[in-house]
């Protein structure tokens, strides 16, 4: 199995400390005096500046730098922390991952342009002055130069995982007048020397006016494994003078007994290996391998059951029983290691409700719930493009100007709420607003206007909603921006199907909307209905399936050009499968009617006969098959033989259209 790619890795984990610097920047727009916010964020740039120059993508770690020192200011108090500053590195930060992403790309008119808001932000004239603006005292006086002795040693493996010493070194001269020298007393005889571990270790003197944190940052990411001691050596004559200009108390260091910091690094180091071992990062492309593995064995084990069902040889029925126990512990494993919370996905909305609320002019607040709710990564990466789109139109169409909801009687602040639970199987996402609410004789006008509905045509109030999900349909006055091209929310609508989703749209004029999209936990196993319509074996997805029932001949006959069945004083549409497969059979004498759903929406599905449950692994449609809206996918039996998988969504609005057909001509 070949290495990761460090370079992959390093992008990786680039990007994750961009999401982390991003978060500490929206956190400080809520409260601009929390330090430890401003810390994790200077912590974040300087982490990767500093591993970006060392895996040479230098005009990231150049730029990044800008951003870091204006940070540095704030977090030393020499600057503010405003929402100018704020909004110019949520900018900047946007341009490092472009910088990222294309390391070699022209990138300096950006680069300049966003430098120089940057500038203007923190102020040039604080810049230049490099005084504290927390004391007036303290600005008048000389800086205080201190003499530092540092001894310190990297991680034997610092090479190989990309840190460069010389980097590093380059960093102390940086801080005042460095004198280095390197200690070779750990360097091993040439037979036994690894040329990929660092055996060298360094002592510098160092007299600068910077603190001892300064110090220590140089070594932020690889302090928890190397070995380092900083003590305070300022001569007594210097600390002296020093206090003449300004009073302040020299620090005095207390230097542990050696055993005793070996003790601690020692437990140092315990922790961070077992922090590391915690977690392992494995790429996505060999659980998706892995998963085709054990989709493949779930198969074969149905075709052994299968087998050793009908076979006299007790031994091959355990054996078959413990290997099906087996598979489907592996398989509730596999499924467990793909599954990623919410919490990924609706973290980055915080940026985009951010931004938004600048380019409208509308206070916005965002509020989540559920982000500990678990789902497929493969579905997580598919429902943010869908997300983007309904969360963009919450704000433009749903949400009014601070003036106008005050004008009606509700707070300035406008709110978006995103929700995740799990129910059964599937995983229903949330979407709500306390805007304005959809106008329904909008809709309805708009409906007709297009051609998708006729003048006067009766639509139950969730077949109204639903229009707006039509290609093309938009109820904007006019095109902003953001929306009202009729863009997006048919893209919204043909995505969630694709997942073998639904959504449900709910809205209340004046009081908001909510749009609830139900999504299977899954996408690559599911627990399925095996039925039999003529000689045809078919799938319909369990999590769908309400109840069965039996449709006797009779019962069939009286139903013929109204199909409907009775069940607990609700008129049930149903459809007759045999018929729209076109089987060319007589139906069983006894058919079944298995009921489906999804969300309110339900319709029966006639079958000649329900064979049972079945483990279904999901294959896709060949490209020929694409426009074959009923079904799917399609999965391979015990004995062999292809079942195609019912697309329900597809089937329950073919079921509504044929109940609105009736009830029209009724």
């Amino acid at each position: 199995m070949n290495n990761l790619d460090p370079i992959a890795v390093f992008r990786t984990e680039a990007a994750e400390q961009l999401e982390v610097i991003e978060a500490g920047l929206l956190d400080l727009t809520r409260n601009l005096d929390d330090k430890a916010q401003i810390d994790a964020v200077f912590r974040g740039l300087h982490t990767l500046k500093g591993s970006g120059s060392m895996f040479g993508f230098d005009q990231l770690a150049a730029f990044t730098h800008h951003c870091e020192t204006a940070f540095d200011r704030v977090r030393k108090g020499e600057a503010p922390a405003t929402s100018e500053l704020i909004a110019a590195v949520l900018d900047a930060q946007g341009h490092m991952q472009a910088l990222l992403d294309q390391p070699n790309g022209d990138h300096d008119a950006m680069s300049t342009r966003l430098l120089e808001q940057l500038h203007r932000a923190v102020g040039r004239e604080a810049s230049s002055s490099n005084q504290p603006i927390a004391s007036k005292q303290q600005a008048s006086a000389a800086p205080t130069l201190r003499t530092w002795q540092l001894d310190f040693r990297l991680p034997a493996d610092s090479m190989i995982n990309g840190t460069n010493p010389l980097g590093l070194i380059d960093e102390l001269r940086e801080l005042g007048e460095c004198k280095l020298s390197v200690s070779t007393d750990a360097l091993p005889t040439l037979d036994t020397m690894d040329p990929r571990q660092l055996y060298l270790g360094w002592n510098a003197t160092i007299v600068t006016d910077k603190p001892r944190s300064d110090i220590e940052d140089v070594f932020i990411f690889v302090m928890d494994e190397m070995v380092m001691d900083l003590r305070d050596v300022t001569p007594a004559a210097e600390a002296s003078d020093s206090a003449s200009v300004v009073a302040q108390p020299v620090e005095v260091q207390v230097t542990e007994a050696p055993s005793a910091r070996e003790e601690q690094r020692a437990a140092v180091g315990d922790a961070k290996s077992q922090r590391q071992s915690d977690n392992v990062r494995v790429p996505a492309l060999r659980l998706d391998e892995m998963m085709d593995r054990v989709g493949e064995l779930v198969i074969a084990q149905s075709r052994l059951s299968q087998m050793a069902g009908s076979a006299v040889d007790l031994g091959l029925r355990s054996v078959s029983e413990e290997i099906e126990r087996l598979a489907g512990e592996l398989r509730d494993t596999m499924m467990v290691l793909r599954m990623t919370p919410v919490a990924s996905l609706f973290s980055r909305f915080r940026r985009l409700v951010h931004d938004l609320a600048r380019e409208t002019g509308k206070e916005i607040e965002l509020v989540t719930t559920g982000e500990s709710t678990e789902v497929d990564k493969t579905v997580i990466d598919r429902l943010a493009d869908p997300l983007v789109h309904l969360v963009r139109n919450s704000i433009d169409h749903g949400l009014e100007l601070p003036q106008d909801r005050i004008a009606s009687g509700k707070p300035a602040v406008g709110q978006v709420t995103l929700s995740a639970h799990q129910t059964g199987s599937e995983v229903v996402i949330t979407i709500k607003d306390d805007g304005r609410g959809i106008d329904r004789a909008r809709v309805r006008a708009k409906a007709v206007a297009n051609g998708l509905i006729q003048p006067g045509q009766p639509l139950s109030d969730q077949e109204l909603l639903q229009q707006i999900f039509q290609p093309g349909f938009s109820t904007a006055e006019k095109v902003t921006n953001l929306s009202g091209r009729g863009v997006g929310m048919d893209v919204v609508k043909k995505t969630i199907e694709a997942l073998r989703g639904s959504i449900d749209v709910k809205s209340d004029e004046g009081a908001g909307a909510e749009i609830a999209l139900r999504i299977p936990l899954t996408l690559a196993i599911i627990d399925g209905l095996l039925v039999r319509v003529g000689n045809g074996n078919y799938v319909i997805p369990l999590s769908a399936v309400e109840e069965c029932l039996e449709l006797s001949i009779d019962e069939d006959l009286r139903s013929r050009g109204r199909s409907f069945i009775s069940l607990r004083d609700d008129l049930v549409p149903f459809l007759r499968l045999r018929e729209l497969f076109r089987t060319g059979s007589q139906p069983d004498r006894y058919q079944k009617v298995v009921v489906i759903s999804t969300g309110r929406e339900r319709v029966g599905l006639v079958v000649d006969q329900i064979i049972g449950d079945h483990q279904t692994v999901i294959k896709s449609m060949s490209k020929l098959h694409d426009q074959v809206s009923s079904f799917s996918g399609a999965t391979i039996l015990g004995d062999g033989n292809v079942a195609l998988i019912l697309d329900v969504a597809h089937l329950i609005a073919a079921g509504q259209q044929q109940e609105a057909q009736m009830r029209a001509a009724g």
